[in-house]
C-alpha cells in the first residue's frame, strides 16, 4: 500500500504496537514520542485507545506499557485456523519442481497415515498412495517421521495395536530394531523408507510441528530406487529438513524450538 493511502492514526498506532513489542519491560509515553517522532499527547491517546480494546496494557507501578493478552488471544485463533493442505502446497510444488519426484502430504489418525495432498512429478511412477488413503506408519518414511516425533510409550502402543506386518523383504518388524531406527530418525531429523512398503520404492520424509509443538504430520519424496540413490538422498536430506522448519513456521513452529528439540534428541 502507498504511503499517503494510510490511515495516519492507525499507522502510528501500529507503529507503536511494533515498538512497545520490542521492549520486554515495557516503554514510557515519553520513550515512545522520541522514538516515532510525534507528540506526548497523540501518543498518550493512542495508547489509552489500544488499553481499552486490550492490546496494551500499563503496568500500574511503573506507568510502562507493553503489549496486552488480546494479542495472545488474536494470535491463537489464528494459529487454530491455518490449513495444513493450504499451507503445504506451495512448498510441496517446489518440491515436485526441484526434484520430478512424487511428493507426499500426510496427517497422522488413529495409529495410521493417512494421505491428504499427493503432487506426481514428471516422472512415471506408480505408487499405491492416493489422497484419503491410509498406510502403515512402520513402514514408511512418513510413518517413521511422526512416530519419531511421539512420546515413546505411545508409540510402544501403536506398534502392540497395529503390529509391524511384512510388507516387503525390507520392512523392519522386530520393534526393538525399529525403535532404534526411531531414535536416528530423532536425531538425523528425517526418515527413510528403503523399499520397506514398496519394492523398487525409496521415500526421504520430515516431520511438520504445529505451534504447540505437536507433530502436525509429515512431507516426503518419493521415487524409483534407482533414481534415489545414496547420493541422491545426500543431496534431498538438507532440503527436506528446510522445508520442513519452513511449513512449521507457518504453522507457528519457531527455528528455536529446532534449536532445542535438537539439544533434546
Amino acid at each position: 500500500m502507498e504511503r499517503e493511502n494510510m490511515v495516519k492514526s492507525v499507522s502510528r498506532a501500529l507503529d507503536i504496537i511494533t515498538l512497545v513489542s520490542l521492549k520486554k519491560g515495557g516503554l514510557g509515553v515519553t520513550e515512545i514520542a522520541k522514538q516515532i517522532d510525534i507528540n506526548k499527547s497523540s501518543v498518550y491517546r493512542i495508547l489509552s485507545t489500544l488499553v481499552l480494546y486490550g492490546y496494551i496494557e500499563q503496568d500500574k507501578e511503573t506507568g510502562r506499557y507493553k503489549l496486552g493478552y488480546k494479542f495472545l488471544e488474536v494470535s491463537t485463533k489464528l494459529l487454530e485456523s491455518i490449513d495444513l493442505r493450504g499451507e503445504a502446497k506451495p512448498f510441496l510444488q517446489e518440491l515436485e519442481d526441484e526434484t520430478n519426484e512424487v511428493v507426499h502430504l500426510v496427517v497422522f489418525d488413529q495409529g495410521e497415515v493417512v494421505y491428504i495432498e499427493k503432487l506426481d512429478g514428471n516422472e512415471t511412477l506408480r505408487m499405491h498412495s492416493k489422497v484419503g488413503k491410509r498406510a502403515p506408519m512402520h513402514c514408511t518414511s512418513v510413518g517413521k517421521a511422526i512416530l519419531a516425533s511421539l512420546p515413546a510409550n505411545e508409540v510402544v502402543e501403536i506398534l502392540q495395536r497395529k503390529g509391524m506386518p511384512k510388507h516387503t523383504d525390507k520392512t523392519i518388524t522386530d520393534k526393538d530394531l525399529f525403535l532404534e531406527e526411531l531414535n536416528q530418525v530423532r536425531q538425523k531429523g528425517y526418515a527413510l523408507d528403503l523399499e520397506e512398503n514398496e519394492t523398487g520404492i525409496t521415500c526421504i520424509a520430515v516431520p511438520i510441528y504445529d505451534h504447540l509443538g505437536t507433530v502436525a504430520g509429515a512431507v516426503s519424496i518419493s521415487g524409483p530406487t534407482l533414481r534415489m540413490t545414496n547420493e541422491r538422498l545426500e543431496q534431498l536430506k538438507p532440503r527436506m529438513q528446510q522445508i520442513g522448519i519452513q511449513l512449521s513456521a507457518r504453522l507457528g513452529y519457531t527455528n528455536e524450538d529446532f534449536v532445542q528439540m535438537k539439544k533434546e534428541s
